[in-house]
């Protein structure tokens, strides 16, 4: 076991009695609170803070004054304190071991002594935010690594290898050198998908180096093939394998191949690791090969250094299974554990580990764009053509200038060494950029019946924004949890936001993307999908109410069309359903400014061009609202109220009548006092909003219950309630804003609804499903007997093509897969009868009815047998299953493109 070593100390080793005479003045806390500060090296400063901070937490919580919770507070505090002040003089490992705890505990029981918004500063958060994804990456990786090293070496090797080489020290040597190389090398080291990559690369380095007797197949018979080709070795104690060129070691591939392969990995991504990053820091690190192995002293070195530096986790300690590195039943780790199978002849669908995971999307993803090009397709070249003015050199230029700026930007966030890694990454942004744009102009040809869109396609933002987009999915494929992270915007994080500083683009610009981004990549993985989505809400909530956001404009130009005082979107139209059929061409090219004087002819449509106009009807001369604006507007009430409804839900469900007042005050803050959102949260105006109706109306709910319940809302940040903007550059906490800002601007608002005549009440927005309705969404057959049609499951096995889908697990309901055999004929026959039973149905309420059923949204099985979507007719001689299987087949096309179209269960009008 080892032992981490003691960062250096502001002074030498004291004894507690020493140390408390260097502090004559200083009598603080108990003798075991003084033992634990001195174990930790701690300064005068920060102990006399932590103690204070105890006593208050005391003070607040008795519980945490407990002996058995005592210790584990005291090193709470400590900790809070040292990162506060900036005085750290131990190492996160080491402080675990100080009160036996384990990292998983460790988090859990800060977040619950953090009873106070102000206990833990947003410094403290961030700092745990970055460990808690170090150790995410490093739990999920060892697992990783101790399995794969099972599956490459025998546990019981022939007597001929040296007791040197056994499978413990293969284990050891392997690790410290990877976690050697993932601090040296690369900066962001929550990246989970390139420390894989990494550990790959290492695995193969040290595999040319073991005796094929150590070896199991197929990296023995690599091993001994590469030895017969190259120098001669044996595997006899004392015999130097060092003497095998570099050259020889790095020119072949075999093992790294069947690495990849094995893993699923990328092999040209794992080889552009391998020589641009790996080669250097071993000739950086000065690691020699002996006896197949480095010299484990001078990695064991070298990572005492790095880890004291960090002061964070001793990774060194998954070697010996360390209890304080071990997950705990709380589940905080992101391992997923194999159920076990309730049926021996049951296929089970065996959960993904993050590492499997990470690389099955990325696969998918690398799959999808194989068949796609680096250039524009003949059919973008025709729409070009087709322009007024041709936009193909503007558009070829920019996508050359942001490969040069991503890559910079990418080394500069990850490490130099890996300029092509991100060079590689946004060429396949660039193929779904060209892919997805193509797929637009589609269907804008569809819906309009032109062909010439110039104003569009020489738009820079649209470009901009598409381009973003495109390289966003990619990046967010590659990396882990994006769109759960909850940095504080660290430089060196990849996940969103990060791609609008790289494309220098405003958030209010990249929103009016997503949606036709969605609706026109069908392949698009679940889980893409709803960061995306993520994406949007983060763009809602915050982002697109920074300060030099274009919304600003948008919305005092919409109070001054025509010398009005109208809203960005009135209430009137909050009680009607959000419509999904805004393309990226009507919020780019919506008008930003309408004419002060009536139009003389028919509004331009939003996709025209100054050659090509489709046919509009002739109204009366009204200005045009901007689409974007309303659009966003629409979709902000509604974000607006579902985090409220779910909010109340926690914490108010006993008076339902309070909810529409606080609907309403809040939906009035959004609409009349919009410049209270900006630089700041849309969850700080519905907590305001919560708190100050409950205020006025006498029921006892205090702010401190408010951020409590909020903390447990999904995709919260406590840097949400605890640093809010006050006034310019100054933040303080959400109280001090209620009281200092809210408060004081909706003062006369919110007293009317404690008098005679409360304000009207705004009407509560519908709330649908999520707009993006996923493509693996199962679908019910009408009154079928819990029959429901799926598409095929992803992700796939990338080294057996296209042609098997995941494996299902059919447990309550049975499930067919186009394509694949089924099983055997029993279950054929309680298909035919379910759908027998699900056809007479059907035709009894049919015949029952007196006026034909109300069309329905959702996909639906056509009653006469008839194909919905070609019209062909079955031949009779064919089985009700092969007639179901016929119409399954035609309808899976549809249901792509219903996918989206299915948020809402009310048939309203669309708008125009």
């Amino acid at each position: 076991m080892w032992h981490p070593g003691a960062a250096p100390a502001p002074r030498g080793p004291l004894s507690p009695l020493a140390m408390r005479g260097a502090f004559p003045r200083l009598e603080v806390g108990e003798a075991d609170f003084v033992v634990l500060c001195d174990a930790l090296k701690v300064s005068e400063r920060v102990r006399e803070k932590a103690w204070k901070t105890f006593e208050s937490l005391s003070a607040a919580d008795g519980a945490l004054a407990c002996n058995k919770k005592k210790k584990e507070t005291w090193g709470v505090c400590i900790f809070i304190v040292a990162i506060d002040l900036d005085e750290v003089t131990f190492t996160f490992t080491e402080l675990l071991k100080s009160i036996n705890m384990s990292v998983c505990t460790f988090f859990q029981f800060l977040k619950e002594v953090d009873v106070n918004m102000d206990t833990v500063s947003t410094k403290v958060d961030s700092t745990v935010s970055r460990l808690k994804k170090k150790y995410d990456v490093l739990f999920a990786l060892y697992h990783k690594f101790e399995r794969t090293c099972g599956l490459i070496y025998l546990e019981q090797p022939s007597s001929e290898i040296s007791a040197e080489l056994s499978s413990v020290l293969v284990l050891k040597n392997y690790w410290i050198t990877f976690l050697l190389a993932k601090g040296k090398v690369l900066q962001v080291e929550d990246d989970l998908v390139i420390s894989f990559q990494l550990l790959l690369c290492v695995l193969d380095y040290f595999i040319k180096l073991s005796p094929p007797a150590m070896l199991k197949e197929p990296y023995k018979s690599s091993v001994s093939a590469v030895t017969v080709n190259g120098s001669a070795r044996t595997p006899r104690r004392g015999q130097n394998r060092s003497s095998r060129t570099a050259k020889q070691l790095d020119t072949d591939t075999k093992i790294i191949e069947i690495l990849c392969k094995e893993h699923d990995c990328n092999l040209d991504e794992v080889k552009n690791v391998y020589f641009t990053s790996f080669i250097p820091f071993l000739n950086s690190a000065g690691i020699v090969a002996s006896n197949g192995l480095p010299e484990v002293e001078v990695i064991l070195k070298q990572y005492d250094e790095l880890y004291l530096k960090n002061k964070d986790i001793d990774a060194r300690l998954f070697l010996n299974h360390d209890e304080t590195l071990q997950p705990d039943v709380i589940a905080c780790s992101q391992l997923e554990r194999t159920p076990l199978k309730n049926n021996p002849d049951e296929e089970i669908n065996i959960p993904q580990t993050p590492v499997r995971a990470a690389m099955n999307n990325i696969q998918q993803l690398i799959m999808i764009l194989n068949s796609a090009t680096d250039k524009p397709s003949d059919t973008l070249i025709m729409y070009f053509n087709n322009c007024t003015v041709n936009p193909k050199d503007s558009i070829l230029k920019r996508v050359e200038s942001f490969d040069h700026i991503f890559k910079k930007k990418f080394a500069e966030a990850v490490g130099q060494g890996w300029a092509e890694i991100g060079s590689q990454r946004y060429k396949l942004g660039v193929r779904l950029y060209y892919r997805v744009m193509e797929s637009m102009l589609k269907s804008e040809e569809e819906r309009l019946s032109v062909q010439n869109f110039s104003k569009l396609l020489n738009d820079n933002i649209f470009h901009t924004s598409l381009l973003a987009c495109a390289v966003e999915v990619v990046v967010a494929t590659y990396g882990r949890n994006s769109s759960q992270s909850d940095s504080t915007g660290a430089e060196t994080d990849l996940s969103f936001p990060w791609i609008l500083n790289v494309f220098d683009l405003k958030a209010f610009d990249f929103y009016k993307v997503i949606e036709s981004f969605i609706r026109a990549e069908p392949s698009l993985t679940r889980e893409m999908i709803k960061h995306l989505e993520h994406c949007e809400h983060r763009i809602m909530e915050s982002l697109a109410w920074q300060s030099g956001s274009p919304l600003f404009d948008l919305i005092k130009q919409s109070k001054e069309r025509e010398g009005q005082t109208d809203q960005p979107e009135p209430t009137s139209t909050l009680n009607m359903p959000l419509q999904h059929n805004h393309t990226a061409a009507d919020l780019y090219l919506s008008p930003v400014k309408s004419p002060k004087k009536k139009a003389s002819g028919p509004p331009l449509s939003a996709t025209s061009t100054p050659d090509v106009q489709p046919a509009v009807n002739p109204q009366t001369q009204k200005p045009q609202k901007s689409t974007s604006l309303s659009l966003f507007y629409k979709k902000v009430y509604l974000l607006a109220y579902r985090r409220l409804h779910t909010l109340f839900l926690h914490l108010l469900s006993e008076h339902p009548d309070l909810e529409p007042l606080i609907w309403t005050l809040f939906q009035h803050t959004l609409q009349n006092e919009y410049e209270l959102m900006r630089d700041r949260h849309l969850d700080q105006i519905m907590m305001c909003s919560m708190y100050g109706i409950c205020k006025v109306k006498n029921v006892d709910l205090r702010f401190k219950i408010i951020v409590s319940a909020y903390k447990e809302l999904c995709n919260t940040n406590q840097e949400t309630f605890k640093r809010v903007l006050i006034r310019e550059e100054q933040y303080d906490s959400i109280i001090v804003f209620y009281n200092l800002v809210f408060m004081q601007k909706l003062k006369t608002n919110i007293l009317q609804y404690a008098s005679s005549r409360p304000p009207t009440l705004s009407p509560i927005p519908p709330i649908p499903r999520s707009p993006y309705q996923f493509s693996n969404s199962p679908r019910r057959v009408p009154a079928g007997n819990n029959i429901y049609i799926s598409p095929l499951k992803s992700p796939y096995k990338f080294s057996d093509g296209f042609q098997s889908p995941t494996k299902m697990t059919p447990r309550s309901r049975i499930l067919v897969s186009i394509g694949e055999s089924f099983g055997t004929s029993e279950k054929f026959q309680k298909i035919n009868q379910m759908l027998c039973n699900s056809e007479c149905q059907l035709k009894r309420s049919a015949e029952a009815g007196a006026a034909a059923p109300k069309p329905l949204k959702r996909l639906r099985f056509d009653i006469e047998g008839q194909d919905e979507a070609d019209g062909s007719k079955h031949l009779p001689q064919e089985s009700k299953f092969q007639q179901k299987l016929a119409e399954m087949t035609s309808t899976r096309t549809r249901m792509q493109k219903q996918k989206l179209n299915d948020g809402n269960d009310t048939s309203a009008s669309e708008e125009k």
